[in-house]
């Protein structure tokens, strides 16, 4: 995106119980939330390096000491995940670009495209999701009533692009952190950040009691 485009990320509060649910077992709640706050640690690191004219962190929960200087926070909405990503664009002017903290191997340069010869910035996810939306006219109205969390997810999000008859430019395709291997898989592709670190001293339950 340009210097003229608000960066957006979605994310929850990284509290014991409350995220990365899936990855327990084998790793412990408390280990399950070091590894998502460390997730949005180097998300939100990506997003503070990239140019932006104003960047929006869009929180379930409240701000701790991982978040950086420079974002405006907002409280989610209430109601399912597109009602929350669409509200999230309605709180934008002008060009925006929203992203989640389940892709801590996110980089400035992927999160700096031009909207010049499109309207829409799609990035796919491997698992039928999507990692990042952008948008150079917010509406909401683009993402309320498509199917949240299932494999073709990120396809009807991107055929409503379509039919809306905007021009999508695709980003390349990015692993979600759901479940260990994807974190192994995440951790791999950006051995130097936060989330590898965090995930080398994690030792799952299963290589404890095997060690005991």
């Amino acid at each position: 995106m340009t210097a003229t485009t608000t960066l957006l990320v979605i994310a929850k509060e990284p509290r014991p119980g409350r995220v990365k649910t899936r990855l327990t077992p084998p790793f412990t709640p408390v280990e399950a939330a070091a590894l998502a706050e460390a997730a949005l640690r180097d998300t939100l690191a990506a997003v503070a390096a990239a140019p932006a004219r104003r960047r929006v962190l869009v929180l379930d929960g409240a701000p701790g000491p991982w978040l950086p200087p420079g974002f405006d926070v907002v409280p989610q909405c209430a109601g399912g995940l597109d009602e929350r990503l669409a509200d999230a664009f309605a709180g934008c002017t002008g060009p925006a670009l929203l992203i989640g903290m389940d892709t801590p191997q996110v980089t400035p340069a992927l999160l700096t495209a031009d909207f010049g010869n499109c309207d829409a910035c799609f990035g796919p996810a491997e698992d039928g999701g999507f990692w990042a939306l952008g948008l150079a006219r917010p509406e909401p109205a683009l993402l309320r009533g498509v199917p949240m969390s299932t494999p073709v997810t990120g396809a009807v999000q991107r055929e409503r692009l379509l039919a809306a008859g905007l021009r999508v430019r695709d980003l390349p395709p990015l692993r979600d952190v759901d479940t260990a291997a994807d974190a192994r898989a995440v951790a791999a592709l950006a051995p130097h950040g936060r989330f590898a670190a965090r995930l080398a001293a994690c030792a799952p339950a299963g290589d404890r009691r095997a060690s005991r």
